[in-house]
């Protein structure tokens, strides 16, 4: 186990700085662990080689979501929550009065660890009966892991596009609770919408953006309502919002 200065940290390179629109808050480099086990910094070092592949059409992206899925399942997570340091994390954090808080935990330089990776990365927060409002990816690879907390998590198959609606299908609907994890890609799932149930619950998020440069999509959310018109089929036609609108109903 290594010891990691807050001297030594503000001297190293901070790789994948997230830059969506949606990020409000930096956590300030005080927010890390004072020891960092060696087994969190490989798994995010296989986080990243997945998404490397996935960006490098070496798999497919239902083959990401499936190893994706399996890694989250060995995640340990006392030794996460010690990466990020985040009970200093939750601590200072001001919850919004509607949809989710994003915050970025910075990783440390550890041995196994990437620098610069290849996936974006954040910790949505939230307060309870708030949501990270249902939305759609374009040209995008998720994946969710609850840190606190439990949610209404809810997903749904992205069945076709039409100029102002998108045909959906429910395919989950369950509670998740701490480890617990889910995945998006253009082909599965690719519909996701989370609502706290219970008081400051937190989640991992990481993003692997661009996945098919022959797509033609510019990568994004892309936001719905999914109390839509019910068709045969237990189809959904699903009003294409905004995002505004979407925090106004759902956040």
């Amino acid at each position: 186990m290594s010891t990691l200065s807050r001297r030594a940290f503000s001297q190293q390179t901070l790789g994948s700085l997230l830059t969506f629109s949606l990020l409000e808050t930096l956590v300030c480099g005080d927010a890390l662990a004072d020891e960092v086990k060696p087994v969190t910094a490989k798994w995010l070092a296989e986080l990243d080689a997945l998404g490397r592949d996935v960006r490098g059409q070496e798999i497919k992206q239902l083959d990401w979501q499936k190893k994706v899925e399996e890694l989250m399942t060995r995640v340990d997570m006392d030794d996460m929550l010690k990466f990020i340091d985040f009970d200093k994390l939750a601590a200072s954090v001001k919850l919004r009065s509607r949809g989710e808080l994003s915050l970025r935990a910075k990783f440390p330089k550890v041995e196994g660890l990437p620098t610069e990776l290849v996936f974006g990365h954040q910790i949505f927060a939230l307060g309870k009966d708030r949501s990270v409002v249902p939305h759609g990816h374009d040209n995008m690879a998720t994946a969710f892991l609850i840190l606190k907390g439990k949610f209404e998590g809810k997903h749904y198959d992205r069945l076709a596009d039409e100029k102002d609606h998108m045909i959906i299908t429910p395919t989950i609907d369950r509670e998740f609770g701490v480890g617990e994890h889910s995945t998006v890609s253009d082909h599965k799932d690719n519909v996701h919408w989370f609502k706290s149930t219970t008081d400051a619950a937190f989640i991992f998020n990481i993003h692997v953006l661009n996945v098919d440069p022959k797509s033609g999509k510019r990568t994004g959310r892309v936001f719905i309502d999914p109390n839509g018109e019910k068709l045969a089929g237990n189809k959904i036609k699903a009003r294409r919002i905004s995002g505004d609108e979407a925090e106004k109903l759902y956040g």
